[in-house]
């Protein structure tokens, strides 16, 4: 019998770093706004709803014989217009994801600099030699940025477990037994990010050689892994950044501050400070050279560019200059950019779009699967109802007509 290929523990890996980057650095102050216990409701709604929707893909995905990906599967589902739905909002994603990791490493970077050489170095500065420097590893190819980002997932777990260490005995429990429910909901747009993975689920598919099993499995097992980290960041940071005062949740979410600038201010350990910028500087940059890439190959797909040694001048500019010049005209956009990303354009493709395939595959349709997700027709709408809920709420929002408590 010959052996399998793809390594469930390695898929679960894939998936765990794939959802691990600049997101959970802005998880702690959204969410703690709420208070612990809320917060903790929200990523369970958030894990249980991404990974049902994830499971449905594979369900869709199953009906192929060959490696397909997300607009394909639309594509033949739903016809031209859900192909051009997708096509548009899978191409927001990625600029919405640009906008909010330049904006977030405009603001570290002032802030590392003036800590390293105490000189201020204006933000618009920062982001701009910020995406010069690194837009030009993606410029480099698919190997380079490979070859990169692995040297710097080691950094940002290894900073990830020193901050964690050094930051328990800075501890207050009290401050995980505040709660203020009203604020719970508002930070699903956000969660949803961050548990954000589907668009590899395709690859997982060839990676295990088609076995549905081991797939289902790494799906389960992977986003598992990214709710449990995600957790105990949780549990550091509110249990050290209080909701009030300077630099506290509150204060940290009204001037677009990360969960590490706010540690490192509330504590004032050269330590923690530290291992928090080094945790968000590599955050902030492994997501951006992998939605970097992912956003010029997008472009390249679509535009029907045939792809050389290096990627393309223009599409490298195509694809990170829009993001830049809105970060600068508007510094401030990174949890109004993670939302407007999670909230619309993720909700839409990774909530409506695969629970819409699936009803129409299983009871418009018939087309045969190999898997098909249990729950039937009770499942499919609360999933369908839950993520037309975010949409709402997140549209509202920005419409300035949000039915939740302001901030």
């Amino acid at each position: 019998m010959a052996e399998k290929k793809g390594s469930v523990l390695g898929g679960m890996l894939l998936i765990a770093g794939s959802c691990i980057g600049a997101g959970m650095l802005g998880m702690p102050i959204l969410t703690g706004l709420a208070g612990f216990f809320p917060a903790l409701l929200m990523f369970f709604c958030a894990w249980i709803f991404m990974t049902s929707t994830a499971l449905l893909l594979v369900e869709v995905n199953s009906c192929y014989s060959h490696q397909v990906n997300l607009l394909t599967m639309v594509g033949k589902s739903l016809g031209k217009f859900g192909r051009t739905i997708c096509w548009v909002t899978y191409l927001f994603l990625f600029y919405a994801l640009l906008v909010a990791y330049i904006s977030g490493s405009g603001s570290l970077f002032s802030s590392i600099f003036q800590n390293t050489f105490s000189l201020r170095l204006p933000i618009w500065v920062a982001s701009f030699f910020f995406v010069l420097l690194f837009g030009w590893v993606i410029y480099l190819g698919t190997r380079r940025v490979d070859h990169c980002n692995r040297l710097l997932m080691f950094a940002k777990i290894g900073f990830f477990v020193l901050l964690v260490v050094i930051g328990v005995k800075y501890m207050h429990s009290h401050l995980l037994r505040r709660t203020e429910p009203s604020y719970a909901v508002s930070s699903l747009p956000l969660l949803v990010i961050a548990f954000g993975f589907h668009n590899m689920i395709p690859s997982l598919f060839s990676y295990m050689e088609g076995d549905l099993k081991r797939v289902r499995k790494t799906i389960i097992g992977g986003s598992l892994m990214a709710f449990v980290i995600y957790l105990i960041w949780q549990i550091l940071v509110l249990g050290i950044v209080p909701i009030d005062g300077p630099y506290g949740l509150m204060d940290s979410y009204r001037n677009d501050r990360e969960a590490s600038q706010a540690l490192a201010a509330i504590v004032r350990s050269p330590w923690v400070k530290t291992f928090s910028q080094g945790l968000a500087f590599f955050a902030i940059l492994t997501s951006f050279l992998a939605q970097g890439l992912s956003l010029v190959h997008f472009l390249s797909d679509g535009l029907k560019i045939s792809y050389k040694k290096k990627e393309s001048v223009a599409l490298c500019s195509l694809a990170l200059i829009p993001p830049l010049i809105l970060s600068l005209i508007y510094p401030q956009l990174f949890f109004k950019a993670l939302n407007f990303a999670g909230g619309i354009c993720a909700v839409i493709l990774f909530g409506l779009l695969p629970v819409t395939m699936v009803w129409i595959g299983r009871y418009r349709k018939f087309t045969p699967s190999t898997y098909e997700m249990p729950g039937g027709k009770v499942a499919l709408s609360l999933i369908f109802l839950f993520a037309l809920f975010i949409f709402i709420m997140q549209l509202s929002s920005m419409l300035g007509a949000s039915f939740l408590p302001k901030t």
